[in-house]
């Protein structure tokens, strides 16, 4: 099987047509796949690290004003169906698969004037433009979650498939759980909140935990955060200018990053994130309360519509980023860590929005669309 995965810009795009592109491999070692990404976004790092071939076209997301800027990235996303075009005629696909963002506009409208199979993904609740755009000129549509079918018009084919990721569910045995957690330097007889923003980490949570920190709040509970790799020395500063050390905070392990993310999600109490798909997806699959705090001033406020997934089945409280402060964020985690089964129960609601065998089924739609696409 010959593919071309188009994924750029972040890892949100990336890892889904990572995760694919190694399922493919798995069923079929002879495989060929190429992605195709732009010069500036994530796959530049993320794709040849996992060992595959990257192809560069010019794309960029279009806005619905009328500027000179605009007008610019329209050209250059025009040359990119050219280029786009151009690389599918040498490769000769079997399929082309798209995970989502602007690169997909040009490579599924060039495989689709050349007649080639097209399969998207789309992660979140709420479909962003790319896919409404391609829905009439994709074969088949997977979604992450239920709730996105009823957003997508005049597709072909639609099916629940949920996102592929690295994160599951762990029955860790007591010993285990409780060396996961000494090694975090915790206790295992306190609850424990983890606490992150994404790879980036997300200044106004990272905000709300240095006032938990300065008011001692946290005294019931302990807190894993992960402040993002660019704000953990500003933050560093700024609670040495408050006379704390971050090697010295009661009930408290600060990290730049969490490598061990896996671990740390199935031994922690209660989540506390931005509600990016990925994050939706690894919450429900580990089946843990959140609190989730939705990014602000994103296509279409997907975020809130992936958080709503989780709320929906009473597995998540929301506070939303411009009412967010660390009075409000203690209150709500003290609410529910220290409730042991309201706890429980919120933990099984998040298993219910889980998708088990993912890789399978979208192994299985990939076939029957180059199938298809072939009768």
């Amino acid at each position: 099987m010959k593919v071309v995965i188009a994924a750029a810009g972040t890892a949100g795009h990336i890892n889904p047509g990572l995760a694919i592109a190694k399922k493919i491999q798995e069923e079929e070692k002879d495989s060929k796949i190429v992605f195709i990404g732009t010069t500036r976004g994530l796959e530049n790092d993320l794709v040849p690290r996992a060992g595959y071939e990257l192809k560069t076209i010019d794309a960029y997301g279009l806005s619905k004003k009328i500027s000179i800027e605009n007008i610019k990235k329209m050209i250059k996303t025009l040359k990119g169906f050219g280029e786009a075009k151009k690389i599918l005629k040498q490769i000769k696909p079997d399929i082309v698969i798209g995970t989502g963002g602007y690169i997909c506009g040009a490579t599924i409208s060039a495989a689709h004037s050349l007649k080639i199979p097209t399969l998207l993904h789309e992660s979140n609740a709420f479909p962003g433009k790319a896919v409404k755009m391609l829905a009439r000129k994709t074969d088949t549509i997977l979604v992450s979650f239920e709730d996105a079918i009823g957003r997508i018009k005049n597709a072909k084919r639609i099916v629940y498939t949920g996102t592929p990721v690295k994160i599951k569910k762990q029955d860790y045995t007591i010993e285990q759980k409780t060396n996961i957690i000494k090694n975090m330097g915790l206790k295992e007889d306190k609850p424990i909140a983890l606490v992150f923003g994404g790879s980036q980490g997300a200044r106004r949570i990272n905000n709300a935990i240095i006032e938990i920190i300065k008011k001692q709040s946290n005294k019931n509970y302990q807190i894993i955060w992960a402040t993002g790799p660019k704000q953990y020395d500003i933050i560093k500063e700024e609670l040495e200018n408050n006379n704390i050390s971050i090697h010295h905070i009661k009930n408290m392990k600060l990290l730049p990053y969490i490598y061990n993310m896996e671990e740390i999600m199935n031994v922690v109490d209660v989540i506390v994130a931005r509600s990016g798909a990925m994050t939706i997806t690894e919450i429900s699959k580990v089946g843990k309360p959140s609190i989730l705090i939705p990014l602000p001033n994103v296509s279409h406020n997907h975020q809130l519509y992936n958080a709503k997934v989780l709320q929906n089945v009473e597995a998540a409280d929301i506070i939303l980023d411009n009412e967010l402060d660390g009075e409000k964020l203690n209150t709500n985690i003290e609410k529910i860590i220290l409730d042991k089964n309201r706890c429980k129960t919120m933990g099984e609601n998040a298993l219910k929005v889980s998708t088990d065998d993912v890789e399978n089924k979208i192994y299985t739609q990939i076939v029957e669309t180059i199938n298809g696409k072939k009768s």
